[in-house]
């Protein structure tokens, strides 16, 4: 696990990185799809552009999320990242409806009809698509993992659905060279869904985030048996957990010889603290309350 001033700089870099592949991307699926007159590919360069958004609200988020504490968010500011991926979110689903109602309007009003293979340049342009932004994908997705980062996962989901959006456009280009242009807006509904699906599960993980709950079951048994290994500690009176954003806060209560003086009883809460926080990086506080033992 990463410190804070690390994780902002591996996620400024990775989405820096992930912001010029898209302007360069924008630009070359833009200018394939003026040359070859396709729609789906003017309308998958415009799904990039997108990304160079979402890019910027990674960045601002991750650099937020990453302050220090201060007299007015004495709990940190982790929940910026939250922020993020519901902007991010809202984008991929806004980005995901247009790509659906051009879909529909060009079904319904006939206007598939007029598609047809002009240039070959719109296939290479859609291939060359999908090969980068799952490499972005990828790039981005294990960097997120590394540093814990909410926003910067969205982020790659966001690479991901960009390259699903560019499938759409390879079979709707394909469909028309080979005499079937309704594939293009029937594919570009499909894609539509994925999207939203994305949008959906990104939102949920912002929102799962932002209210307080406990973290996973093996968490908490790590951070009980670590509690239990200090000396002086006899048993576990209690361990509640809570994610913020993507940190954890621990309460703990442990049960002490009741014969033991305040100042030994205070040395053991302070070991089983330590601990804690040492073994756990993405544990940012604890809280340890010493109970005498009573014997049954």
């Amino acid at each position: 696990m990463v410190n804070q001033q690390e994780a902002k700089q591996v996620a400024t870099r990775v989405s820096i990185v992930g912001m010029a592949g898209n302007v360069a991307l924008t630009l070359f699926k833009l200018f394939a799809g003026i040359i070859s007159h396709s729609g789906a590919m003017i309308s998958d360069a415009v799904h990039s552009a997108s990304d160079v958004f979402s890019g910027i609200i990674v960045i601002v988020g991750v650099r937020l999320s990453a302050r220090e504490s201060d007299s007015d968010h004495p709990y940190g500011h982790e929940r910026f990242e939250c922020v993020a991926e519901i902007i991010l979110a809202v984008v991929l689903f806004l980005a995901g409806g247009a790509i659906g109602i051009e879909a529909l309007k060009s079904i319904f009003t006939g206007a598939y009809t007029e598609l047809s293979f002009r240039n070959p340049l719109a296939l290479i342009a859609a291939i060359t698509s999908i090969v980068v932004k799952e490499a972005m994908f990828w790039y981005t997705k294990i960097n997120a993992k590394r540093i814990d980062s909410p926003s910067l996962s969205a982020e790659a989901w966001h690479h991901r659905s960009d390259a699903l959006s560019s499938v759409g456009a390879l079979i709707g280009i394909g469909g028309a060279a080979l005499g079937f242009p309704i594939l293009e807006p029937i594919a570009s509904i499909v894609i539509c869904l994925f999207i939203f699906k994305v949008a959906f599960d990104v939102f949920k993980d912002a929102v799962d985030r932002m209210v307080d709950h406990s973290c996973d079951e093996e968490t908490e048994a790590k951070i009980k048996a670590c509690a239990e290994e200090i000396e002086g500690v006899e048993q576990i009176d209690l361990l509640r957990t809570r994610v913020f954003g993507n940190k954890i806060y621990v309460d703990i209560e442990i049960g002490v010889d009741s014969a033991l003086s305040v100042c030994t009883a205070h040395g053991i809460a302070e070991k089983v603290h330590d601990a804690v926080e040492d073994g756990f990086p993405q544990v940012k506080h604890v809280m340890v309350h010493v109970n005498p033992l009573i014997e049954n």
